[in-house]
């Protein structure tokens, strides 16, 4: 019997032992499995941390990249750069605009006799048509802007009338640009303003006349403005038409004329008229008047 309780003592305590082995054992794999979790949760942590910085940034990076790229030039930087003044020199027909207001421009041809002063008088149009640039009576006259021409705001057409005097003076050699050799070597016209130079090109020469008010033809002298294609185009077919050559010289809807207009004798009240395209602007002049700007 004390045998038995010996031995049954002994594996009791055997028993025992092994319990304790074991939860300490337990113990331990616990506290390791503990430390892995988390180091696999910092790990877990700073990779997502590490795609957030990786795959973000870039991200917005591309979309403000795109974004500038699609803005305009001007939102990105607005050009500084000045706009250029106008370069100026003194108008060479000074003096003679100061001698008389009514002088509205200088009209030359060169190569030929005309080489005059342009009278503008819209109160009386007639005012210079038997009198000189004085206002003294003289049977030449002086050349004569059309009331219905402006030249500030410039119309699209301006009319000079002269006289076709047996002398040649005025518009007496007008007529010369019936032959197209002639006006090959005449084709340029310049008209100084006070303003500036303006520089044309003969694009038409015709014979026409002074019809009447019920006439439905084409009357170059009613022409001034254009403010439509159609206008345009019924000018210039007809004056395209009528031209007693071709000049090369082509024209479209904006561009601006000058045309030049003395007597004729091959029918009644008959008109010799050249016309010709403002092809450039020259010389721009200092202002002169005391009630003129810059």
């Amino acid at each position: 019997m004390s045998v038995r309780l010996g031995i049954l003592s002994v594996l009791f305590l055997a028993a025992a032992i092994s319990l304790l082995i074991f939860q300490h054992n337990m113990s331990e794999r616990s506290e390791e499995n503990l430390a892995q979790m988390r180091e696999n949760a910092v790990d877990v942590s700073d990779s997502a941390a590490a795609e957030s910085t990786i795959v973000d940034d870039p991200m917005k990076e591309t979309e403000l990249s795109e974004y500038s790229s699609s803005l305009p030039e001007e939102s990105v930087a607005e050009s500084t750069d000045p706009v250029a003044p106008i370069e100026r020199t003194e108008n060479p027909y000074r003096d003679s605009f100061l001698a008389n207001k009514d002088m509205g421009a200088w009209l030359k041809i060169e190569g030929t006799v005309i080489d005059y002063p342009v009278m503008w008088t819209p109160r009386e149009e007639t005012y210079y048509i038997e009198r000189n640039f004085e206002g003294k009576p003289d049977k030449n006259g002086c050349l004569l802007l059309d009331t219905d021409s402006c030249l500030d705001p410039l119309t699209t057409n301006l009319i000079i009338h002269g006289h076709n005097m047996r002398s040649g003076a005025m518009f007496g050699s007008l007529m010369k640009y019936s032959e197209e050799a002639y006006c090959k070597e005449h084709s340029r016209i310049t008209l100084y303003t006070e303003d500036c130079e303006r520089r044309y090109e003969v694009i038409a020469a015709f014979r026409s006349q002074v019809y009447k008010k019920t006439d439905q033809v084409f009357k170059f002298y009613k022409f001034f403005q254009a403010n439509t294609q159609e206008e345009f185009d019924d000018f210039y077919q007809n004056i395209k038409a009528l031209s007693l050559y071709d000049t090369g010289v082509t024209a479209e809807f904006g561009d601006h004329f000058i045309t030049l207009s003395t007597c004729a004798y091959h029918v009644e009240n008959g008109r010799f008229v050249v016309i010709a395209k403002e092809v450039e602007t020259g010389d721009h002049y200092y202002p002169f008047r005391e009630n003129q700007g810059d």
